[in-house]
């Protein structure tokens, strides 16, 4: 058996495209340009980076970006003071501070400032309190990304074992959360350096999604024979045979995991993609929300 790729890029493509319409339709109709603020405090290469594919992916789907770059040095009162303005400003829907933040920053403390209406992340108590108990909120880009391709994938995950390794509260509580749900209906097992035996589980699963950013975590000989694997991980890799001599890796054994399965993630070009993807489909989410309050329903 050889697991068919299931294709990141292609799905976030499709969701971007369905994205963009409905900011045209919302501007056509309602008069409203989605905006996304995103704040960057200090240098962090790789935060740079995502910061300005995060612009990128704006642009293209006609949102409105806001970026606000603030040095290291600022207080933490000075990026609390910058997000209440945000909160309130009519511009924004959607407000995104960049982890991690710089030594001295209290990120609990920041993420809790920004309104919920505007978290677009994910990540205040609220949208995981409401994501808890299945009322209406703004999932977590990652794990919702995931659903999705594991719904791309073909499996219909009702009555399905999912099982979750990692359980961090960024991917794997949440992503246990959204398949545990009752329009998703899997039967759920967490696992994580305290579970003594993960492969027991596993070779049990219908899906394996694994998040611990530990290359090798998930290996063939832990799968069932035609179970879907959705690697969440990116790591480097030395290799002297690229030219920047690294490769990228995810958690999951790829050869040895897609000889098993029936589909599977690859890193990259899987999970990726579909981040950037779902904080958009927030924030347009947002923007309706904030028309059908002018309107009255």
């Amino acid at each position: 058996m050889a697991g068919k790729l299931i294709d990141g890029k292609e799905l976030a493509k499709n969701l971007r495209g369905e994205i963009a319409a409905g900011v045209t339709d919302l501007k056509a109709k309602g008069g409203v340009t989605p905006g996304l603020a995103v704040i960057l405090v200090g240098e962090n290469p790789a935060s740079v980076s995502y910061v300005t594919a995060k612009e990128k992916a704006c642009a293209e789907a006609g949102m409105y970006s806001r970026e606000i770059r603030l040095p290291a040095t600022i207080s933490e009162q000075e990026l609390l003071d910058e997000i209440a303005h945000l909160n309130v400003d009519p511009a924004i829907h959607g407000i995104l501070v960049q982890l991690p933040l710089p030594k001295g920053f209290d990120e609990k403390k920041v993420i809790d400032a920004i309104a919920p209406e505007k978290d677009v992340d994910g990540f205040t108590p609220v949208n995981v309190g409401k994501m808890l108990i299945g009322e209406t909120c703004f999932l977590p880009c990652t794990p919702h990304g995931i659903i999705k391709l594991i719904e791309f994938s073909g499996m219909d995950l009702r009555g399905k074992h999912a099982v979750v390794i990692g359980r961090s509260n960024i991917v794997g509580k949440p992503v246990a959360v959204l398949l545990a749900r009752k329009e998703t209906n899997a039967t759920v097992t967490l696992c994580h350096t305290g579970t003594p035996d993960v492969a027991a589980f596993t070779r049990t699963a219908d899906v394996v999604v694994v998040a611990t950013g530990r290359p090798n975590t998930l290996t063939g000989d832990m799968l069932k024979p035609g179970a879907v694997v959705i690697d969440v991980g990116v790591n480097r890799i030395p290799d002297a045979t690229k030219p920047k001599g690294f490769r990228l890796v995810g958690d999951a054994d790829f050869a040895s995991c897609a000889a098993v399965a029936s589909a599977i993630t690859p890193v990259p070009g899987g999970v990726g993609p579909m981040t950037i993807t779902m904080l958009l489909w927030n924030t347009l989410e947002s923007a309706r929300r904030t028309v059908a309050l002018r309107r009255g329903f």
